[in-house]
C-alpha cells in the first residue's frame, strides 16, 4: 500500500489543473465591469470623507480624544481620590465637608439683622 494508484494520480492531477483554472477565471480584467458606483447618503458621504487618512478634522479630533483621555486618566480620576482620601480618612470630623447653618429657635437673635425670633403661637385650641 504505497500511495494512489494510477487512475486516483491522474483524477487528482485533472482536479488540481480544473482548480487553478477556475483560480484563474476568478480575476478581473480591466474591461471587466466591476459593482456599480453607489450614491452614498448624505451621513455615509460625510463620514467618507471625514476618515480620509491624513485629514485635518480627523487630526483634531484625535487630538482632543487624546487630551479627553489624559484629562479623565491623569487628573479627575486621581483628584477624586484624593478628595476622597481627604475628605474621609484625613479630615477631623468626617462628612465635615457638609455642613448645615445652627438651629434657630424662638427668642435668639439674627446676628446680622438684629432681628429678635418671635415666639410661636399656640395652636392647641384649634383641634383636637
Amino acid at each position: 500500500m504505497g500511495g494512489f494508484s494510477a487512475d486516483e494520480r491522474l483524477r487528482l492531477q485533472q482536479l488540481r489543473v480544473l482548480r487553478r483554472r477556475w483560480l484563474r477565471d476568478q480575476e478581473l480584467s480591466e474591461r471587466e465591469p466591476v459593482l456599480p458606483r453607489r450614491q452614498p447618503g448624505p451621513v455615509a458621504a460625510f463620514w467618507e470623507r471625514f476618515l480620509q487618512p491624513g485629514g485635518l478634522w480627523r487630526q483634531r479630533v484625535f487630538r482632543a480624544y487624546q487630551a479627553g483621555g489624559f484629562l479623565v486618566a491623569q487628573v479627575l480620576i486621581p483628584a477624586w481620590l484624593v478628595h476622597y482620601y481627604v475628605k474621609y480618612h484625613v479630615m477631623r470630623a468626617p462628612y465635615g465637608v457638609v455642613s448645615s447653618n445652627p438651629a434657630i429657635f424662638p427668642g435668639d437673635r439674627i446676628l446680622e439683622t438684629g432681628e429678635v425670633i418671635p415666639p410661636l403661637k399656640d395652636e392647641s385650641a384649634g383641634h383636637h
